[in-house]
């Protein structure tokens, strides 16, 4: 149907075309017609078309052949790449470095050549990397540090800024693992802000903090972990709890104490472990008394409204350092803490604990016959033996004081028993 359409069109209009077009060249006169004279001039257009592309692919052949071996030599540095990362992947160390160094010759005789390649700074810059990652699993660190420089050299380049994070990240690890925490951290100072909050760079900074024993700062990191979701709710909670307890434990007087319980969030203060620590540490280091007993309220009341917001362990734990409170010299239990303590008890008649905390708080007010009759009472229920003896002994010392001989002699005995047990 194209063929009929073209033939009938030729027939119309250039059958019968009355067109005339003279060429003078004197002497001579040529007529020719119209379409004859189009149709001579598409024939040499399209001669000159297809002369001008030969002469074109003809001049080209050299940059063609040049582009050949430059695509076959990219080839062969993208076939060593890959060689050098599936080596370090399966853990034949050797052949990845020789691989990452095959990259570098190869691409060094591309540059050789007059040649460059695009990515050049960030191709030696990972081969380098890799080079040098292969070095440290073979702990050749002589090697590893001559890789590592070269890569940091060629990391500095233009193109190859966006992989100096990555050399910086290699090199802090490097140094966790040979037990340079001070270089660590280092590595980890001299990178961009941006690169230093991500997720890799926190988490070894989290290892360096607690290498270093630096517990504020682990304690730090650890909260931007939990915050970026790096670690799960309980993972984080249990290792701030344990860093907390650490910076309790390494405060050497109340006034340092105080600034650490400062340091700590809200929620890391509710924790039950640590708000007993820093109250046992202040009562131990010889601190007011009130403000161990204000450290505690928080986990007192939690005690009360949940009963699985402390272990057995805990409970008894929490008896004894309020026992010490009130023991303390001079330190009788104010009225707040009697009132929350009768209360306690009497919504809680069941509980060994809360009934011997109360017997104490008697004792410490000298109302000898009730603080007799509550810890009478919570022997029959208490399981730790701890609190068993030193509820013998107390009123053993009451014995003493009605001059009851037999009567302090049988509670010595008990109150033996148990220390044995115990």
């Amino acid at each position: 149907m194209g063929l009929f359409a073209i033939a009938v069109a030729l027939a119309l209009f250039a059958g019968n075309d009355p067109g005339t077009v003279t060429l003078f060249w004197p002497p001579h006169r040529v007529d020719i017609s119209l379409n004859l004279f189009l149709l001579a001039i598409a024939l040499v257009f399209i001669t000159l078309h297809f002369a001008l592309r030969t002469l074109s692919a003809f001049f080209g052949i050299p940059q063609q052949a040049r582009r050949w071996r430059l695509q076959q030599r990219e080839r062969a540095i993208q076939s060593a790449l890959l060689d050098s990362l599936s080596h370090l992947m399966g853990g034949r160390f050797i052949r990845a470095r020789k691989a990452a160094e095959l990259v570098v010759s190869l691409e060094e005789a591309v540059a050789s050549n007059g040649e460059q390649l695009a990515y050049a700074e960030r191709l030696r810059t990972l081969s380098h990397l890799l080079a040098a990652e292969s070095a440290h699993a073979l702990q050749d660190r002589t090697l590893r540090e001559k890789h590592f420089r070269q890569a940091l050299e060629h990391a500095n380049a233009r193109d190859a800024q966006e992989t100096r994070d990555g050399v910086q990240l290699r090199a802090a690890r490097w140094a966790l693992d040979d037990r340079d925490a001070a270089k660590s951290m280092e590595w980890l100072d001299l990178m961009p802000q941006g690169a230093s909050r991500r997720t890799i760079a926190l988490r070894l900074r989290f290892k360096a903090a607690r290498m270093a024993g630096q517990s504020f700062q682990a304690l730090e990191v650890a909260r931007l972990l939990t915050k970026h979701r790096a670690f799960s709710d309980m993972a984080g909670k249990s290792i701030a709890r344990g860093l907390a307890i650490e910076l309790v434990n390494g405060s050497h007087d109340p006034m340092q104490l105080l600034r650490t319980w400062d340091s700590l969030e809200p929620d890391e203060r509710e924790m039950p472990d640590v708000a007993m620590q820093a109250a046992q540490r202040m009562l131990a280091q010889g601190g007011d008394a009130t403000v161990a007993q204000h450290w505690l309220l928080p986990v007192w009341t939690a005690m009360l409204e949940r009963a699985e917001a402390l272990n057995a362990g805990q409970r008894v734990r929490l008896v004894r350092i309020l026992e010490t409170c009130f023991g303390s010299e001079g330190q009788t239990p104010d009225a707040q803490w009697l009132a929350r303590i009768e209360a306690a008890q009497m919504a809680n008649p069941r509980d060994a604990a809360l009934q011997y905390l109360a017997g104490v708080v008697c004792m410490r007010l000298r109302l000898w016959g009730k603080a007799q009759q509550m810890l009478k009472q919570s022997l029959a229920l208490l399981h730790d033996h701890g609190l068993k003896r030193d509820a013998w002994r107390a009123l053993a010392e009451m014995a003493e004081q009605r001059q009851d001989a037999a009567g302090a002699t049988e509670a010595y005995r008990q109150a033996l028993k148990e220390s044995a047990q115990h």
